[in-house]
């Protein structure tokens, strides 16, 4: 019997809209946007290399202040810490509130488990997804990323549950899918796109909740 579904958050829960767009209106004109855009590519390839330490407030400053730094750097322009975070913004997929809701209807706990670093749970606030999670759990706060098992198993302490008991969901074959079922927890790949993965909405989770 499922008691409890994990989610992964970038990809799953939410989506990221295009930093370069927004950081446009805050750099000249001269620097192109292809090059605004590559800069802030290789940004969020560091920042995702380096989200488990965001552990607290001091600890996710000095990490935002590094990749204001190295945006500055690829740009040849000073771009504040500041700035850059206000740039970075998300937004909940249609499907993820009445996904959400549905479960809790259903008396299934739902936990966000996610490479992030502190600021997840007021990122979902923001979505307005906070309220319909029973936790979040994050590499930050784990000290551990998936696909390790750490992440997973300060998931299952926080849902009370044994691995049989959760499914996870998530969009990474690699990070979500073998990640959990190391850990012993039931998988499923969401791809949006429809062109592969076990479902491609997050509406669908609730067919296979009785699944052995």
């Amino acid at each position: 019997m499922i008691r409890a579904v994990f989610l992964d958050a970038l990809g799953t829960l939410v989506e990221l809209e295009p930093p370069w767009l927004a950081l446009r209106e805050q750099v000249p004109a001269e620097v192109s946007d292809e090059r605004l855009q590559a800069a802030m590519r290789v940004e969020m390839a560091y920042y995702r290399e380096h989200s488990h330490e965001g552990r607290d407030p001091a600890s996710l400053a000095h990490l935002r202040e590094r990749c204001a730094a190295l945006v500055s750097h690829e740009l040849g322009v000073e771009v504040s810490a500041e700035v850059l975070v206000d740039s970075i913004r998300f937004s909940a997929y249609p499907d993820s509130e009445p996904a959400l809701a549905a479960l809790r209807d259903r008396g299934i706990r739902r936990v966000a488990v996610s490479n992030w670093d502190s600021s997840l749970p007021s990122v979902l606030e923001g979505c307005g997804l906070g309220r319909l999670m029973h936790g979040v759990v994050t590499s930050a706060g784990a000290g551990s990323r998936k696909p390790e098992p750490g992440i997973f198993a300060a998931a299952l302490e926080l849902a009370h549950c044994a691995p049989e008991e959760v499914l996870h969901v998530g969009d990474t074959p690699e990070e979500d899918v073998a990640g959990a079922r190391a850990a012993g927890i039931r998988a499923l790949l969401i791809d949006r796109s429809g062109g592969g993965g076990d479902i491609s909405s997050l509406t669908e989770i609730d067919q296979h909740l009785g699944d052995d």
